[in-house]
């Protein structure tokens, strides 16, 4: 029976819903009158159709499934849905699967079931019936695909409120969880989006991670007992070293050819040797290789850096190996042919640079290649090619024949292809991997042997020990007979044995490195025989000495003798002559103390002099009187030849550095510079004898001015106190204005006997006239100091110079001066009061002559009191410093032009041994430059500070040399009170690198033991201090002067001055050395106006091209010497220096302290005599800057600052990000003993924003602290000038990269540390050679152009 009565209305045509609700009606038909009862029961209630179920009896539109139905007919590749059905405990559930079928490729896409979510499909979504789930099923169907379409009204109600409410709500919470996709009308295209959206999401996170892993990798560290560390966040950021390929062979080549191993000769005793060998073990080398190293070398360090240079890569720790290391080799060309064949090659254990290098010899024929490497394997004529062939037809036969025979025995483990045979041997690895033996066919076949390769997953080095072995073996037993089957069972029998004792490295080397390394014997250093002087005979009257004493008598009543004689005995000295002569003649040792303007200096050498001559011995005189100043010398040496009636160079002479007036034999007294006397011993050979032999020809020293307790004086003194020891015919005269004779005569007591001689009473009195006078003579008597105990106006006014005669300062207001200034006290020189007191001086003399002498602290206290002087139109200013060359300092003896004053503003070069007739008055201002240093953290400071009372005393005896004088002082009594007696020692207050680095070039072994023995012993900090720096420098090893020490201690300049003209003569840039060199012993160039500082600045930059301030006062001495070379005129060539910001008289000190340099470097045979100026195979390089700036870092050594740069940041650009060069005020920089240091305003470098050549260190000339410590003469260099010429290479114990002089950090391989160091040791034997061989050109020799590629283009290969 029908579901449903029929109805009197057109019935429409059947639907997909009605099938399905006539299908299903029939089955619940059936299923109820199954269970239908009785006839009796009630009759069966009629169903509503599916219409009136779905959408109620007045429904006439569509119903959800057809809308649905329709909307997936519409789209061109979507198929029929499918609905399916669930039953539940709530009822029914329906989902809808769609499919779409792409009609190019057939692809069949299936969309996961459309169905809302779980949840509210348990709370509403179970339907009372399987038509209603498809319908409701449908509708949501509908509404995913449509629901940005009004659709809603075309649905029946309740789905309609659907529509509207759940499944609008349910798209929302879909789109708040990021689900939104669900809802988009094409569901295919929806899907295949999110798809491809999570496989670029996943494949980013994939690159993410892996990119993670690597910089995890990178952030990883294997240490030397091969633990795994992450590095620590300092050594993430380091700058990394790379080593271009051909750079790399040519240093391996280099070292191995020319390197030293176990230089000294150490021998290790067991326990030693075994302690190494245990570290190494434990460090991850093999024990075969171990045994190796230690025969050869004489020191862990030196063991684990023969065992990286000589070791195959693949089987070095995996701390020795760069970063992202990997075996094999990488190919480096488009010819893979090439390439493969090189591959098959190296396949046997050799090197792929030496298979690449013969296989190219060999035209390509890898064969050939074959037979050759094994050649090179055995050392047979160094694997030399060999062209001669032959028809090789009965060699053919016979290899054919064994080749069946092979087969035969071996069957499938025997190949044969293209005349190379293939056995698999039955023996395993230790690993358990299989063993190949290749075999290639030779010419001659058996009479020479076949080109075998062993494959195996073996290291190299032992694949070539086993092939080196059974070659051995063949050659020696199985020529002239078939042999490969001889060969394999050998194999078979002692492959075990050879992979636990390999063969040795050196072995096997031919094979593993382009080149063969030479076992070079370090050659002893060979001691340079020098010249002494003819030791004295003291044999009276010689012929000499007769005719000596004649002229000398003859000499006596000449009447310009006797107009001198009786100067001469004006003087005080003259009445303590005889006391003086006898205290010499009776004592080894005589001290003469005397007030100034006694004429101890000019008249102690006559006496003992005349003495000589009268007694027969004037052959034999020869005295040496040293001057602290070389003006001293020079004065001296005029003033005693004046009065000798001589003219200097003769009788009379001096000698200072860079220029000489004595004549050998005829020259008797000989006054020089401390320096000079010092720089004879110290050159004289390396031993005590040879100290003692350098003064053989000296009969009598006089060492003058030794109250200023200079470094030098005080090392003379420890020196000549042990000649003394062994010449007891040696006099020694000790001379002071101002002597504390007991502390000298008890430290000579102990060696000779000691005289002393006091000679009082000045040639005229001297009025002192103090500060608060000379303000009531300026007319300033409100502001006159009380010096009162119980006053207090001098906390105000004593130690300041705050105010000038031309106006009062308030006292009140007063500001007092800042005394924690680093480099000065606090007080400050008042020039307009200086000025008014000159003036006030020349208004008291009136047309009396007479001069005025200045005393001030420095050179630049000098300049400006000259300036302000220079507008008082009657004087003759002139300055007086130890800058100034010798005829700019005798201006100041030479009397002034008529109707005017000579004012000589001075610093205290005059205080001793200068004598200016014609000065008397001296305004003293009471200030000195001393410097200090501080052994702690290693800091230089020059420091303004007051000077002593001896010193004042000094300068205070300079104002009655012609007549009564003044001596006008510019601070108070009570200040004169307060300071010091005397100047404290220099030996206590400056380093002592120099003089450390003296005593050793004299062959001193202990030197604190040494300096201990000194009149001041220096703190014990400050030497060792000293000794570490001259090891850092590389001027010691081993407490051994090093060949760059030798050199350093023979050039009389500052260390790292004659280190940079050390290098610059073997690097060939010399002269630019040169310039530099007198430039920091000056001072720069440049002069910066303060209105102008900018201007300045930018002068001076545009000068040096961002290479740093030290080539920027290079290049502009160069182009100012260019100009006078070329003749220009010295208005043009000044004009051109002010249009600069240059000052003329500084280019040209500049230019005379280059000269004396260049004498210097003549002299001790540095330079061939000769000639003008630097030769010019000197000069090669001269205009490479990043060599300059690699050889001044080197010289600057330790003095490096490190550049932090900020992070990168880039910037978008038609190419690509670009990287943006960080701020200036960003970089920052790092020192060792400060930490943070900033670069001085005054720098070129100051807003340097990008650095030369990779540059990622600064070296540094000064360092100075105020407010902060501040670096200056900067210089900015790259990793390779750092690695050759900085201090020592250490390899990280933890394997982090290289750690240069203890505390810069490097990145990289340690095997380039290694390559590096070595090569160093080679240019220091180049080094050592130059001391033998002066004449030698280093400069062209091929470690010197090696090195100077490596720092120019920072060990890439160009």
């Amino acid at each position: 029976m029908a579901p449903h009565p029929p109805r009197k209305t057109k019935k429409p045509a059947p639907t997909v819903d009605d099938a399905l609700a006539a299908t299903s009606s029939k089955s619940k038909a059936a299923k109820t009158s199954a269970a239908a009862p009785a006839p009796d029961a009630e009759p069966e209630k009629k169903k509503p159709d599916t219409r009136t179920l779905i959408a109620g009896s007045s429904w006439t539109g569509k119903l959800p499934m057809t809308l649905f139905n329709e909307h997936v007919q519409k789209q061109p590749m979507w198929e029929k849905p499918e609905y399916t059905v669930h039953r539940t405990p709530n009822g029914f559930t329906g989902a809808v699967n769609l499919r779409a079928k792409n009609p190019k490729t057939q692809e069949v896409t299936v969309l996961p079931p459309i169905i809302p979510p779980r949840e509210y499909m348990q709370e509403k979504g179970a339907q009372p019936t399987a038509i209603e789930a498809r319908h409701f099923a449908a509708t949501y169907a509908l509404f995913r695909v449509c629901n940005m379409k009004n659709m809603a009204m075309a649905l029946p109600p309740q789905y309609r409120d659907l529509w509207k409410g759940d499944f609008a709500e349910l798209k929302k919470e879909a789109v708040a969880r990021g689900q939104g996709y669900q809802y988009e009308a094409d569901p295919f295209n929806a899907v295949k989006n999110r798809d491809d959206a999570r496989a670029t999401r996943e494949k980013e996170i994939a690159v993410r991670e892996k990119k993670r892993e690597e910089v995890a990798k990178q952030n990883n560290t294997v240490s030397l007992d091969g633990q795994v560390r992450k590095i620590e966040k300092g050594w993430q950021r380091v700058p990394k070293v790379e080593m271009g390929v051909k750079t790399r062979k040519e240093v391996e080549r280099m070292v191995k050819n020319d390197g030293v191993w176990n230089p000294y000769g150490v021998i290790l005793d067991q326990r030693e040797e075994r302690a190494i060998k245990e570290k190494l073990v434990s460090y991850g080398f093999r024990p075969s290789h171990i045994a190796e190293a230690v025969e050869i070398c004489g020191s862990l360090e030196e063991c684990i850096e023969w065992l990286l240079i000589h070791l195959p890569e693949d089987d070095v720790p995996p701390w020795a190996l760069p970063e992202n290391y990997i075996a094999g080799f990488a190919l480096g060309t488009n010819d893979l042919q090439r390439e493969n064949r090189i591959k098959r090659l190296a396949s046997a254990g050799y090197s792929t640079d030496v298979c690449a290098e013969i296989l190219d010899v060999c035209a390509g024929d890898e064969s050939k290649a074959a037979f050759v490497l094994q050649r090179r394997l055995l050392g047979d004529a160094e694997g030399t090619v060999h062209t001669n062939g032959t028809d090789g037809s009965a060699s053919t036969e016979l290899w054919d024949e064994e080749q069946a025979t092979l087969e035969a025995i071996f069957t499938e483990r025997h190949g044969h292809e293209r005349g190379v045979c293939s056995i698999r041997l039955e023996l395993r690895t230790p690993s358990g991997g299989a063993i190949t033996v290749h075999a290639r066919q030779p010419p001659h076949y058996p009479n020479e042997l076949p080109a075998i390769n062993i494959e195996a997953a073996l290291p190299a080095y032992i694949k070539l020990s086993i092939l080196r072995q059974i070659l051995l073996h063949a050659r020696d037993n199985l020529l002239g007979e078939m042999m490969m089957f001889n060969v394999l069972d050998w194999l078979e029998t002692n492959v075990r044995r050879i992979i636990e004792q390999p063969d040795r490295l050196s072995d096997i080397a031919n094979a593993t490195s382009t080149v063969a390394e030479t076992l070079t014997v370090p050659a002893p250093m060979r001691k340079r025989q020098r010249k002494h002087p003819r030791p004295l005979v003291w044999a009276p009257n010689s012929p000499v000495s007769e005719r000596m004493r004649a002229n000398w008598i003859a000499k006596q009543s000449s009447p310009e003798q006797q107009k001198m004689l009786e100067v001469r005995k004006a003087l005080p000295a003259w009445k303590l002559s005889e006391k003086i002569i006898a205290s010499v003649s009776m004592n080894q040792v005589t001290i003469i103390s005397g007030e100034t303007g006694s004429g101890k200096s000019t008249q102690s050498v006559q006496f003992v002099l005349d003495d000589l001559i009268k007694q027969g011995y004037g052959e034999q005189a020869n005295i040496i009187c040293t001057q602290p100043r070389r003006i001293s010398a020079i004065g001296l040496a005029d003033r005693v030849a004046d009065e000798r009636c001589g003219r200097v160079g003769e009788e009379v002479g001096y000698t200072i550095r860079g220029e000489s007036k004595q004549r050998a034999g005829t020259t008797k007294i000989t006054f020089v510079t401390t320096g000079v006397l010092l720089r004879r011993l110290q050159t004289s050979g390396g031993s005590t004898k040879d100290v003692v032999d350098s003064l053989g020809d000296v009969s009598h020293i006089v060492l003058d001015e030794v109250h200023e307790r200079s470094l030098d004086t005080d090392f003379l003194l420890v020196l000549i106190r042990d000649v003394l020891k062994m010449r007891k015919d040696l006099k020694l005269i000790l001379m002071s204005a101002t002597l504390d004779a007991n502390v000298f005569e008890q430290y000579f007591s102990g060696v000779s006997t000691v005289g002393k001689v006091e000679i009082e009473g000045r040639t005229h009195p001297v009025t002192d006239v103090h500060r608060t006078e000379i303000l009531q003579m300026l007319g300033f008597a409100g502001l006159a100091d009380d010096d009162g105990p119980d006053s207090d106006a001098p906390s105000d006014w004593e130690d300041d110079f705050s105010f000038g005669g031309k106006r009062a300062a308030p006292r009140k207001e007063k500001v007092r001066k800042q005394y924690n200034q680093v480099g000065h006290d606090g007080h400050n020189i008042d020039y307009d009061f200086i000025t008014n007191v000159v003036q006030y001086i020349d208004a008291e003399l009136g047309n009396e002559d007479g001069g005025i002498l200045i005393f001030l602290p420095g050179l630049m206290e000098v300049d400006q009191t000259l300036r302000r002087l220079k507008d008082i139109p009657n004087l003759h200013a002139l300055p007086l410093h130890a800058g100034l060359q010798s005829a700019e300092q005798k201006r100041v003896f030479a009397r002034p032009p008529k109707g005017m004053r000579k004012v000589v503003a001075s610093t205290n070069v005059a205080e001793t041994s200068i004598t200016i007739d014609d000065i008397v008055a001296v305004i003293d201002t009471g200030r000195v430059k001393e410097t200090s240093f501080d052994p702690a953290n290693n800091m230089v400071r020059l420091t303004e500070m007051w000077a002593s009372r001896a010193a004042c005393k000094q300068r205070r005896g300079r104002a009655g040399r012609v007549r009564a004088g003044k001596c006008y002082k510019l601070y108070t009594k009570m200040q004169e009170m307060k300071m010091a007696e005397r100047p404290e020692p220099e030996i206590r207050r400056v380093p002592l690198e120099q003089l450390c680095l003296s005593v050793k070039a004299m062959g001193v072994a202990d030197v604190p033991a040494f300096l201990a023995s000194a009149l001041t012993p220096p703190a014990t900090l400050s030497v060792s201090g000293a000794l570490q720096l001259l090891t850092r420098i590389g001027a010691l090893e081993r407490n051994e002067l090093t060949a760059l020490g030798r050199h350093m201690s023979m050039i009389p300049a500052d260390l790292r001055c004659s280190k940079l003209m050390v290098y610059g003569a073997a690097f060939g840039c010399l002269d630019a050395s040169l310039t530099v060199a007198a430039t920091l012993t000056i001072k720069s160039p440049f002069v910066s106006p303060q209105p102008k500082r900018d201007e300045a600045k930018a002068a001076k930059a545009a000068f040096g091209g961002g290479q740093g301030d030290v080539i920027c006062d290079l290049r502009a001495y160069e182009q100012w010497s260019e100009r006078r070379m070329r003749g220009e005129q010295t208005s043009s060539i000044r004009r051109w220096c002010d249009g600069n910001f240059l000052n003329h008289q500084t280019l040209m000190d500049i230019s005379n302290t280059r000269s004396q340099y260049v004498s210097s470097l003549k002299e001790i045979g540095f330079l061939p005599h000769g000639g003008y100026g630097v030769p010019e195979t000197y000069n090669r390089n001269n205009n490479s800057d990043p060599l300059l700036r690699a050889l001044l870092a080197g010289a600057f050594q330790p003095q490096i600052a490190r550049i932090d740069f900020p992070d990168a940041k880039y910037k978008a650009s038609a190419g690509g990000a670009v990287a943006v060069d960080p701020e200036a005020h960003k970089i920052k920089y790092f020192n060792e003993e400060n930490g943070r240091v900033f670069v001085h305003p005054g720098s070129t470098m100051f807003d340097a924003q990008g650095f030369p050549s990779s540059s990622v260190f600064m070296s540094y000339f000064a360092k100075m602290q105020t407010s902060k410590i501040f670096i200056r003469d900067l210089t900015p260099f790259n990793v390779y000038s750092l690695l050759m010429f900085g201090g020592s290479i250490e390899i990280d114990p933890q394997g982090r990269g290289l750690l240069v002089d203890g505390w810069l950090r490097l990145r990289g391989w340690a095997r380039v540390g290694v390559l590096v160091s070595r090569l160093r040791m080679i240019l220091d034997d180049l080094l050592a050679r130059k001391v033998d061989e002066p004449g030698l050109d280093m400069s062209e020799t091929d470690i010197v152009k090696l090195v100077t590629r490596m720092v120019s283009y920072d060990g890439l290969d160009r």
